[in-house]
């Protein structure tokens, strides 16, 4: 094993030993003067049940999101397995993000994204920062789940299914 102190991992080594852990695909939206704002993020993890928050990691390269976290609530849609397109363009750096996608919002201005198993509506509770990126903890004031879905799984930069 190499050792941190020792040798120096650069990011692209990084990147391809953290893919060995498969992860879910989050939308994270909200509406700002009545146009949704959104980008993907695979860093999503339940944190705590009571009270009930939940966290995306955001990096300090975003444009994004700045523009989120002064929204009043923020949606977060856990992406469902046939949402590849969605995925791709919430990941965009240029164009409309939303031009395609099927999603609401809520009368506090969360976006979600239709068809998703899990959507959240929520409020920044804190960012803690964590090398280049910032750890924002989510406090959820409503879900939406759907347990006949199965989620978009994003594993060694590939997108995969579930199966039995």
């Amino acid at each position: 094993m190499r050792s941190a102190e020792s040798a120096d991992l650069t990011p692209a080594e990084l990147r391809l030993a953290f893919g060995a852990f498969p992860s879910g695909v989050a939308a994270v939206a909200a509406l700002r003067d009545t146009v949704p704002v959104g980008l993907a993020a695979s860093s999503f993890t339940s944190v705590s049940l009571d009270p009930p928050l939940v966290s995306v990691c955001m990096a300090h390269t975003s444009t994004t999101w700045p523009v989120l976290r002064r929204a009043t609530r923020i949606g977060l849609s856990i992406l469902a397995e046939g949402q590849y397109a969605a995925c791709r363009a919430l990941a965009a750096r240029t164009g409309d993000r939303f031009a395609d996608l099927s999603w609401q919002a809520t009368d506090t201005g969360a976006v979600v994204i239709e068809g998703s198993p899990l959507c959240l509506e929520c409020t920044v509770h804190a960012e803690v920062p964590a090398g280049d990126h910032d750890i924002v903890l989510l406090a959820i004031h409503g879900l939406l789940h759907r347990s006949d879905v199965a989620p978009l799984v994003f594993h060694r930069s590939r997108f995969r299914r579930l199966t039995d």
